[in-house]
């Protein structure tokens, strides 16, 4: 049972965050909750920062996850622009950048995550940008807009989902965009060569220029303006703007402190948590971008830096804390939407996990679901402007059972397990 008077803090006002605090009250908790957000706006959503707000199509207040006063009526304790800078395990305590020092009994961290930075000369000039938070969309709104009035050029490092998402609102612009990209084609850890093709016709047949097999070196400017971004191979490309979109890093320094059991960064990294997202030390929870969970019949850990784990995981969490039993086990999903293109991906196939690759639909049309399969056992499936077919695509995933790939690859016959068995 959970005591009333008891205190749960919650560090990290993201999605994860804003909806374990709505959990805890939505399950009946009447103690004290405390959310500490770093930055001074309320909790938001990250997708539409690289997607509906930076295109202009989405309002500024579409991006929050509750209204402002939302949080007032639900009795929730919100300090806003306070960084957690110190966790003592010991006092069970959380000290503020301004010095407050706020006590919990039971404790959740949603950190997230923050772009890894490029380091090369140049980036301290002016047009260099990352997009992690709704100040960077902002800004880089307001520059694509310029860049598109001005036939200026962006160069994006990095062919990641951020990366083509902000290269397809660059376009929409009008802005001259070119992509550089260590790997073959965008996507390639995530989707393979067969299927990162797809997204290298679909931005160059819309202007986008993509320099494979290169990273950038240096980003040459003049009064601290950029000018142009060279790289490894001897290129130099013309550029009024550089974004770095090489990923995220889990923003764990406040738990490494603390001595909680951590991930190496070469197996993904974050705060290493149990099935419950319960950490290393009993009283503390870890959700969202930074927590590396355990996952119950994938029979790995995984950190997911997507939306809709942090939608599930941060309530997940929540209830753990109010001594609920939990096993997180959702099938990993996410989305993205890139001109005309839309696309939902549910499952987990790392590259060399997977031997065979299936397509149903038209693949030319775009209009297709694609299939990774290890010995006919689905792994993880595409939806790619197919909609309503992602319930039955997990189901699919988490039966396990051998499929027949021709049934698979043919639209007649239905996504479910009586009529793909092998």
């Amino acid at each position: 049972m959970v005591d009333a008077h008891q205190t749960f803090v919650i560090v990290g006002g993201g999605l994860a965050g804003a909806k374990a605090a709505e959990t805890l009250r939505s399950e009946g908790f009447t103690g004290r909750v405390i959310l500490i957000c770093d930055e001074r706006e309320h909790p938001y959503e990250r997708p539409p920062l690289s997607k509906g707000y930076l295109t202009g199509r989405d309002a500024r207040d579409s991006v929050f996850v509750h209204k402002p006063d939302w949080y007032a009526k639900a009795d929730i304790e919100l300090h806003l622009g306070q960084p957690a800078v110190h966790l003592d395990r010991e006092a069970k305590s959380v000290r503020l950048g301004d010095g407050t020092l706020v006590h919990y009994d039971k404790l959740l961290l949603a950190t997230g995550a923050e772009p890894r930075r490029l380091d090369i000369p140049g980036t301290g000039l002016a047009g260099v940008h990352h997009l992690r938070r709704l100040a960077h969309a902002e800004r880089l709104r307001g520059v694509l807009s310029s860049l598109g009035r001005d036939n200026g050029h962006l160069v994006i490092a990095g062919a990641g989902w951020i990366g083509l998402e902000v290269a397809a609102a660059a376009r929409g612009y009008g802005a001259e965009v070119t992509v550089v990209e260590p790997e073959p084609t965008p996507l390639h850890t995530v989707l393979g060569p067969e299927l990162g093709q797809l997204f290298t016709d679909l931005h160059s047949e819309r202007g986008v220029r993509f320099h494979f097999g290169a990273r950038l070196t240096e980003i040459a400017g003049h009064d601290g303006m950029v000018l142009a971004a060279r790289t490894d191979d001897g290129e130099e490309h013309p550029a009024h703007d550089v974004l770095a979109a090489i990923g995220a890093a889990p923003r764990t320094a406040l738990a490494e402190a603390a001595g909680l059991a951590l991930v190496d960064r070469a197996d993904g990294g974050g705060v290493a948590v149990d099935a419950s997202l319960r950490t290393s030390d009993p009283d503390i929870y870890a959700a969202g971008d930074v927590a590396a969970a355990e996952h119950p019949w994938l029979g790995t850990r995984l950190r997911v830096e997507h939306w809709a784990n942090a939608l599930n995981e941060g309530p997940a969490a929540a209830r753990a804390m109010l001594g609920q039993e939990v096993s997180y086990d959702r099938v990993p999903y996410f989305f993205s939407d890139q001109y005309d293109v839309g696309m939902e991906y549910s499952g987990y196939a790392p590259p060399g996990s997977y031997d065979q690759v299936v397509c149903r639909g038209d693949v030319g049309k775009r209009e297709f679901i694609a299939f990774w399969l290890r010995e006919g056992r689905l792994l993880a499936g595409m939806n790619v402007n197919v909609w309503d077919v992602t319930e039955s695509v997990q189901r699919l995933i988490r039966s396990g059972a051998r499929l027949d790939a021709n049934a698979l690859a043919d639209p007649g016959v239905p996504l479910d397990l009586d009529a793909l068995a092998g």
